[in-house]
């Protein structure tokens, strides 16, 4: 089912995307940028359903690793927080970044809780301690061998990448200008890797 509110007739409804949407760049590239950008970026929102009420909630996360040559993602969990009941409820979900230029990028995948302590030790970092505390049980201490700590693991299905091609200023200048002209500003390379190009970049 699909929404629209008016008809533009062949003039496209949307111009924005279309006059920002690169074609150029083909894929391996564009998944090296991707990665290039989140890694730098480091903290993403994640959005899931709740669990028992379907509500959209995102929370900060830091991203602790990437497989798959970049395009998977992982983060560090604490097992017993509210996210995890939202992945067994519904696994599809979504990790968007943003920097203060205006860059961003959006990644739809499906979400799997990983428990194994080999896995959970590789991506440990002391650091969760701080986040888990040590509840002096000798089990709950917030150490790679914490039973709380566990991993997310998203497998990238589609990513869109938008790369903010000017500084403000002339970011801003040719907001304006376009303004005036009454056409789209070009100011951004939007980038769309699908899932055909995901699947081709795993079988590298």
């Amino acid at each position: 089912m699909s929404f629209s509110n008016t008809s533009t007739g062949d003039a496209p409804a949307d111009p924005y995307t279309k006059a920002n949407t690169d074609t150029k760049v083909d894929g391996p590239q564009k998944i090296k940028d991707f990665t290039d950008f989140i890694t730098t970026s480091k903290y993403g929102m994640l959005t899931t359903r709740q669990a028992g009420s379907s509500r959209l909630v995102s929370r900060s996360m830091a991203l602790a690793g990437t497989e798959s040559n970049g395009i998977d993602l992982v983060f560090q969990i604490n097992t017993e927080s509210g996210k995890t009941d939202d992945i067994a409820s519904d696994p599809d979900v979504n990790v968007s970044f943003l920097d203060p230029k205006g860059s961003w990028a959006s990644v739809a995948g499906r979400a799997t809780v990983v428990t194994d302590r080999a896995e959970v030790q590789k991506y440990y970092s002391p650091v969760l301690k701080a986040w888990l505390g040590d509840l002096a049980d000798g089990v709950h201490d917030g150490s790679e061998n914490d039973p709380r700590i566990g991993l997310i693991k998203l497998h990238a299905e589609t990513i869109t990448h938008n790369v903010a091609e000017y500084g403000a200023l002339k970011t801003a200048a040719k907001v304006t200008a376009a303004a005036v002209k009454g056409k789209p500003a070009e100011v951004n390379s939007l980038r769309y890797v699908s899932e055909d190009e995901l699947k081709a970049w795993r079988s590298l």
